[in-house]
C-alpha cells in the first residue's frame, strides 16, 4: 500500500480578541474543512470508512509554540491526524473589550489540511 495525496484545502481564522493562537489555529482548520467535500475519496479512492484517510494539518501563526496541537486536531473529525506548526500568519493590535477576552491582540493563522488515502500499489 502507498499513501496518496487527494485534497490540500487551505484556511483563515482569527481570534479578535486576546491573541489566543489555537483558537485561530482551529478556526483555520474549521474554515479549510468548510470547503472540502471528500466524496472522491468514497467514489474514486473506493475508502468505505472515512477513518481510513490520513490528514495532515499545517499552522502558519505568530508564536507557534503556544498552538494547544491536541485541541487543533480535536477539530477534525475523522482519520488519523498529526499537526505540524510554523511561523507564520500576523498579528496586529486590535480593541481590548474584556467582555470578549484577555488583551488587544487580534491574531490570524493559517491551516492547510493535505488528506491522504492508502491506495495498492497498481492504483
Amino acid at each position: 500500500m502507498k499513501r496518496k495525496r487527494f485534497i490540500v484545502e487551505i484556511g483563515m481564522g482569527a481570534d479578535l480578541h486576546g491573541g489566543d493562537v489555537t483558537k485561530a489555529a482551529q478556526r483555520a482548520v474549521k474554515d479549510a474543512m468548510s470547503r472540502s467535500c471528500l466524496c472522491g475519496l468514497f467514489d474514486i479512492a473506493k475508502i468505505s470508512d472515512p477513518n481510513q484517510m490520513h490528514v495532515e494539518v499545517r499552522i502558519g501563526c505568530p508564536q507557534p509554540e503556544k498552538v494547544k496541537r491536541d485541541e487543533v486536531k480535536g477539530i477534525v473529525p475523522f482519520g488519523s491526524v498529526t499537526v505540524e506548526t510554523v511561523l507564520g500568519g500576523i498579528d496586529v493590535k486590535g480593541l481590548h473589550l474584556p467582555a470578549l477576552g484577555e488583551g488587544d491582540t487580534i491574531v490570524v493563522a493559517v491551516a492547510a489540511l493535505t488528506v491522504y488515502v492508502e491506495m495498492p500499489q497498481t492504483v
